[in-house]
């Protein structure tokens, strides 16, 4: 298949350098100063040019651009006439959904939304995790799902069909695993660092390994321990008063993240309601 890159974004580069690799057609590239510099690097050999020009010339048009710029990019090249009958336009955005596409319709072409279920901080860590991963795959028919189906597979990757309409809050479900993460692992690492622990992240690594080695084999509400999960009242009120003296800011996540705990362990059946509500009594004074 040919396949022409708009925006070589880390997630569509690398994505276009293991298609390549699985024996696609690599066209053209188009996009700014960074898209060249990335096709230099990663896609030698392959002509540079702007997207009025290459668009046409791809049996796949691979949109490798932020989410923000997405909708007026495809508005933009559609005005412009440059999809056709029969073409696979396809986005790697987790957020959006088949409606950025639906200006490519008018022409002709179709839709199709992947996007791996993988953070990238850089192309060539993207070019590692990719396969393996899992990939969401949207589409309007069945022969969308089965070539989004098939590009996942020759990335190397598991996909999976995702209805248009739960995109959203599969999204919201990738920042809670993945991005929020990073943001506790931020505020454990200032706690810690003001406890007096040395190199804190270096130290809080192997606990968060091994719990997110114990969610894989477990699941979540089996590898839950703590606190919240032992309904332990007063350990939880040390807790919030030990924040409330250094890190006041923190104490709102704290209450939210201990009842989500509360929920999970309550939920598997691992915590009585007596237990909860001792608990929730702790958190209702700070609340």
């Amino acid at each position: 298949m040919r396949v022409v890159v708009v925006g070589g974004g880390r997630v569509g580069t690398a994505v276009a350098v293991l298609l390549r690799a699985a024996g696609h057609d690599l066209v053209a590239v188009a996009g700014r100063e960074v898209t060249r510099e990335r096709a230099a690097a990663h896609l030698p050999g392959v002509p540079v040019t702007t997207a009025d020009e290459a668009v046409p010339l791809g049996d796949l048009v691979l949109l490798g651009i932020p989410d923000d710029l997405l909708s007026s990019l495809v508005a933009d090249l559609a005005a412009a006439g440059v999809f056709f009958e029969g073409q696979w336009v396809v986005h790697v955005s987790g957020a959006a959904g088949l409606g950025v596409l639906t200006p490519v319709l008018a022409a002709g072409a179709r839709r199709l939304a992947l996007h791996p279920l993988q953070t990238f901080p850089d192309v060539e860590h993207a070019l590692v995790a990719l396969p393996g991963c899992a990939v969401a795959v949207t589409a309007d028919e069945e022969e969308g799902y089965a070539l989004g189906e098939d590009l996942a597979r020759d990335l190397g990757a598991r996909p999976f069909r995702l209805a248009d309409e739960m995109r959203p809050l599969y999204h919201a479900a990738a920042v809670f695993a993945s991005n929020y993460l990073v943001t506790m692992s931020g505020a454990a690492e200032r706690l810690f660092a003001e406890a007096g622990v040395p190199e804190p992240v270096v130290a809080m690594l192997p606990l968060q390994m091994a719990t997110l080695a114990n969610i894989g084999a477990l699941g979540p509400a089996a590898a839950l321990t703590g606190p919240a999960a032992r309904g332990d009242a007063g350990t939880v009120a040390a807790n919030l008063q030990a924040l409330g003296a250094h890190e006041p800011g923190l104490v709102p996540a704290y209450l939210v993240l201990c009842r989500l705990a509360l929920d999970l362990a309550e939920g598997a059946g691992r915590l009585s309601a007596e237990r909860r509500a001792s608990v929730e009594e702790v958190l209702a004074r700070w609340s």
